[in-house]
């Protein structure tokens, strides 16, 4: 139901034309499930605080085109022009980063989630402190029930990403070991 709701009020913000409104302004029913300044508290919805803008930019567009399926997203990207897209990613990549959870974290689990970036390179694409580059994008301090989801769909190929790549290099990854990397990423800042 709040999905639904906020994927309206984006459609009727996103017929609004440009002009008329801040951007912040016009972003704000996009908060109401990717969270206050990007930092998501829905489970699964990914926060967007310091997402790189050519990954966000990439992601939106890709949703506005419906070459990505999720129906409240293809609404509120409708009808927003190329200009528009790029503003919104911009605006994106300067919200503050998201808060790594406040638990007292496992330190095995971490240990292993550390050594399962390194094993299957995710610090190369991704960089050394998660926080991505260029189009692809920042995973330190994500929303671990995002994190498996995605990786789980990127594994079974319910996602598909512009590129292959990620269906490709998480073949070889366990279930256990998705849910610890996921555990590890989550808490990076």
């Amino acid at each position: 139901m709040r999905i639904a709701i906020a994927a309206l009020t984006m459609l009727s913000a996103a017929v609004l034309p440009a002009a008329a409104e801040q951007l912040a302004e016009r972003l704000a029913p996009c908060f109401a499930c990717h969270g206050e300044k990007g930092q998501s508290e829905t489970p699964e919805v990914p926060s967007l605080g310091a997402q790189t803008a050519p990954y966000t930019l990439i992601q939106i567009y890709l949703f506005r085109e419906k070459q990505r399926v999720f129906e409240p997203m293809n609404e509120a990207t409708k009808g927003l022009s190329d200009d528009d897209l790029r503003d919104v990613a911009d605006f994106i990549a300067k919200l503050p980063p998201p808060i790594p959870p406040a638990d007292t974290a496992d330190a095995a689990r971490l240990d292993r989630g550390r050594a399962l970036v390194e094993q299957y390179r995710c610090n190369i694409c991704h960089r050394a402190d998660l926080i991505g580059q260029e189009n692809v994008p920042r995973l330190a301090a994500q929303r671990e029930d995002y994190l498996v989801k995605t990786l789980r769909d990127y594994k079974s190929r319910a996602r598909i990403g512009y590129d292959a790549s990620m269906a490709e290099v998480l073949q070889p990854v366990g279930d256990a070991e998705i849910v610890d990397l996921a555990y590890f990423i989550a808490r990076q800042r």
